[in-house]
C-alpha cells in the first residue's frame, strides 16, 4: 500500500502480481482479500482480468462449480465472452460490455467459464469481477442473478468520454440517470472511458467509501499522475473528483453507503460471525446449498 498526499486521494494501491483463478481467468488483485473491511465498505474484493490474449482451445478454461454466500458478484466483460451455470439450473452467457450481477445471499454453487463460441476462436478476454457485501439482514436472502445487457445500461457523454450507470444513480444536465442493477444497500457502480486530453469532475457522497480503479491508461488527480492497475482510495470526505485523461482511460468508479457492520469472512463465504462462517462450512458441506 503507498501512502499518496493529496487533496482528494488518502492513498493508492499498486497491483504488482497476478494470479490464476481456476485455468480462465488470469486476476490482478485491486482490492485484496488483504485490504477487506469497513473502509471500504460495501465493496470487498475486486480483481481484473487485463485484455489477456487467449489461443483457441478444445475445452472451455474458466472455474467448475464453487459455493458462494453471504455477498454478490459482479462480473463485467469489457471483451470476451463467458458462460455461467449453477446449481439451481441457471445457465446464461455474458458478452462483451454486460454484467452479471449475482447474489449468492443464503448459498449457491456456481461456475464460470468461457463460452463455447469464445474458446474455439480464441481472442482477447478483458474483464473484472467485484464482491460487494450484503447487509446483515440479506445475507441469507434467496439466490437471484441480474443479467445486465448492453442495452438496458444507460450511457451518459461526457467531456470527450462516456460513462454507464451500471448501478445506482449520475446527475447529468436536468436529470438523474438510474442504472438497472438492484442493491440491497446504496451505491453507484459508473463505467468511464474518457478520451485523453479530457478533464471531468465527478460528484461523490463525503459519508461513502469512494474508490477509482484505474484498468486501462494514466490519469492525473490533484496533479499527480495515476496509471493501469492502481487503486486510488478517496479522503473519507471528499464530495468530487476532477480527473485528467494523459491518455485514453478506462475507469470502474465505486461509491457506497458502508454497512459498519462486522466482516468476517473465509474463503468464498463472507458473514459477519465465526458462528455464521461455521454453519455456512457445515451448509456447504451437508449439501444444503440451493
Amino acid at each position: 500500500m503507498n501512502t499518496q498526499q493529496s487533496n482528494s486521494i488518502a492513498r493508492v494501491y499498486s497491483s504488482d502480481r497476478s494470479s490464476w483463478v481456476g485455468d480462465g481467468f488470469p486476476t490482478n488483485s485491486m482490492l485484496p482479500m488483504a485490504e477487506m473491511g469497513n473502509a471500504t465498505s460495501p465493496f470487498l474484493i475486486m480483481g481484473y482480468t487485463a485484455q489477456y490474449p487467449f489461443a483457441p482451445a478444445a475445452h472451455q478454461r474458466g472455474v467448475g462449480m464453487h459455493p458462494h454466500r453471504g455477498f454478490e458478484t459482479v462480473t463485467i466483460v469489457y471483451d470476451g465472452e463467458l458462460e455461467h451455470a449453477d446449481s439451481k439450473g441457471n445457465a446464461g452467457t455474458i458478452g462483451k460490455n454486460e454484467v452479471q450481477w449475482m447474489t449468492a445471499g443464503q448459498g449457491i454453487m456456481h461456475a464460470e467459464h468461457h463460452s463455447k463460441a469464445f474458446a474455439k476462436s480464441g481472442g482477447s478476454l478483458d474483464m473484472v469481477q467485484l464482491w460487494v457485501n450484503l447487509p446483515s439482514h440479506a445475507k441469507m436472502t434467496g439466490p437471484r442473478y441480474q443479467e445486465l445487457t448492453e442495452a438496458n445500461i444507460p450511457e451518459v457523454q461526457l467531456n470527450a468520454g462516456l460513462l454507464r450507470v451500471i448501478a445506482g444513480t449520475y446527475p447529468h444536465d436536468a436529470e438523474t440517470i438510474h442504472g438497472p442493477a438492484q442493491t440491497f444497500s446504496p451505491m453507484h457502480v459508473w463505467d468511464v472511458r474518457l478520451q485523453s486530453g479530457s478533464q471531468n469532475q465527478f460528484e461523490l457522497n463525503p459519508e461513502w467509501s469512494n474508490l477509482v480503479f484505474i484498468l486501462e491508461g494514466e490519469i492525473q488527480v490533484d496533479g499527480q499522475s495515476y496509471h493501469a492497475l492502481q487503486t486510488l482510495y478517496l479522503q473519507d470526505d471528499a464530495s468530487s473528483i476532477n480527473i485528467h485523461a494523459s491518455s485514453d482511460a478506462k475507469l470502474l468508479i465505486l461509491s457506497g453507503q458502508p454497512l459498519n457492520e462486522p466482516i468476517v469472512a473465509h474463503g468464498p463465504f463472507v458473514m459477519n460471525t465465526a458462528q455464521e462462517i461455521q454453519q455456512a462450512f457445515h451448509d456447504f458441506q451437508n449439501g444444503h446449498f440451493a
